[in-house]
């Protein structure tokens, strides 16, 4: 996926930008990027952070760039931010969505004059280029940007920096959050809100769908209005988001708590203590031992200084010997007790497998799981999520599958927690994953738990609907 961040500022603002691009480490770890703007022009750095952490690769770089306007990120695909010249001047640009058009929107752009594009390793073209090259089709930069919205597939977020201010553009049905925070001279765009906290700055307001805002030191002026349909992302607030952020005014370790409260109430299993699977799923945890009364525990410590976030390697044997590594038990918190383990999704569910193995090897009694969000049916078509290449990367589909269900047409009962096939389903993945008993949250409770309207919401990987 990938985060950003932005500063506008009366006086240089590397330390806040580099900080502000630090907070957003949780989101990726391929590319981090910083540009900025002062009396020297343009500079910018980028680095891999593949093997080590942003804050460690771009200790020099802060020392030596200077600037009062600055942007930079964090991605999970592509080198960025970019530099770019065009007829509407130069600017740089960092982006954080998806396109599922790139082939379409490459055409038309060669028809419409562009000449080329520079290709990435793997033969791909880089999206934010491809973003740019749509803003550089019309005659201002808040046009171009409105414009490459209008045209993308998918969703795109992005900040761009001129040499008098920043402009900051929220996905077109807002899919992806934007804050704008303030303290004395400063302005900053963020992705996760949290992030400027402790820097000093102050919530200012959060980016309507499609609004455009442009920043200087002492002014948030919106130059292109907010759209009223939206569709936020719920997966942020079960997943992705930090705990200290807050999107559409709801913080995300709240609705943590909540969505575990919601499971507590529909559930009978009596266990000995409830646990979450670090990180997100530990809220999750404790809300469901708030509303049961079933005391909280953890009977295994995440390991966090060395080891990264699972996923996020490329090899599916890479994820799971990391994810098995970064636990370590309390033998005397597992042996012979009733464990509930709450988790806050079931992707490909080889993690929870091993996990639930590892607990009964270390001689668990039983071991009930919890997700804290419906199946996962779907993968994400507006935001790279997950590094899944197919539908039936899932465990949820392939269990369907196994069934004989493989028509889109045919799913329906199986999006239903009230019916047969359902409560079958979730019993095989149960089976299959070695659990003593699986119960997913509910679309409906988790909707609830968010508190917007539904139709604000964009639930695609439980529902199919978008």
């Amino acid at each position: 996926m990938g985060g950003f961040f932005g500063v506008a500022a009366k006086n240089d603002c590397v330390f806040d930008l580099f900080f502000g691009v630090d907070y957003h480490s949780h989101l990726g770890t391929k590319k981090g990027g910083m540009a900025v703007y002062g009396e020297a022009g343009f500079d910018r750095a980028i680095h891999n952070i593949s093997n080590s952490p942003f804050r460690t690769k771009f200790e020099k770089d802060v020392l030596e760039m200077k600037g009062n306007l600055g942007i930079g990120c964090i991605s999970d695909t592509e080198p960025q931010p970019l530099i770019v010249r065009s007829h509407l001047g130069t600017y740089s640009i960092t982006t954080v969505g998806r396109i599922n058009n790139t082939d379409v929107l490459v055409e038309q752009l060669f028809k419409d004059g562009t000449p080329h594009f520079l290709e990435m390793s793997g033969g791909d073209i880089n999206p934010t280029e491809l973003v740019a090259s749509l803003i550089n089709m019309k005659e201002s930069l808040v046009e171009g940007i409105r414009y490459a919205q209008e045209q993308i597939d998918g969703s795109m977020s992005m900040l761009i920096m001129t040499s008098e201010a920043i402009y900051a553009a929220r996905d077109y049905l807002g899919r992806t959050p934007i804050a704008i925070g303030f303290k004395k001279d400063a302005f900053c765009a963020a992705f996760e809100s949290s992030s400027y906290i402790n820097l000093g700055y102050t919530d200012y307001k959060e980016l309507g769908p499609a609004e455009i805002v442009k920043l200087t030191y002492d002014k948030c002026e919106t130059v292109a209005a907010a759209r009223k349909k939206k569709k936020v992302c719920t997966f942020m607030w079960v997943y992705y988001g930090y705990p200290s952020s807050c999107y559409e005014g709801l913080n995300v370790e709240e609705l943590r708590y909540r969505c575990g409260r919601f499971m507590a109430k529909r559930d009978d299993v009596v266990a000995d203590t409830v646990a979450g699977i670090p990180d997100s799923g530990t809220p999750c945890a404790i809300g469901y031992s708030q509303e049961s009364g079933i005391s909280f525990s953890r009977p295994f410590i995440k390991y966090t200084p060395t080891w990264p976030r699972s996923f996020m390697s490329q090899y599916q044997h890479q994820r799971e010997v990391v994810a098995k590594m970064k636990l370590i038990p309390l033998q005397s918190l597992i042996e012979n007790k009733k464990l509930m383990l709450v988790d806050d999704s079931i992707v490909r569910g080889t993690q929870m497998k091993d996990t639930a193995e590892f607990l009964f090897e270390h001689k668990a009694k039983e071991v009930h799981v919890r997700s804290s969000c419906p199946p996962i049916m779907f993968g994400c078509k507006y935001l790279n999520f997950s590094r899944s290449k197919s539908d039936m990367d899932l465990i949820a589909r392939r269990v369907i599958a196994s069934r004989g269900v493989t028509n889109l047409d045919e799913m329906a009962p199986y999006l239903d927690p009230d019916s047969v096939e359902y409560e079958r389903m979730v019993n095989d993945i149960s089976a299959k994953l070695s659990f003593t008993s699986l119960r997913y949250n509910r679309l409906d409770d988790l909707i609830s738990a968010v508190g917007l309207d539904e139709c604000d919401l964009c639930t695609y990987c439980w529902s199919g609907k978008e």
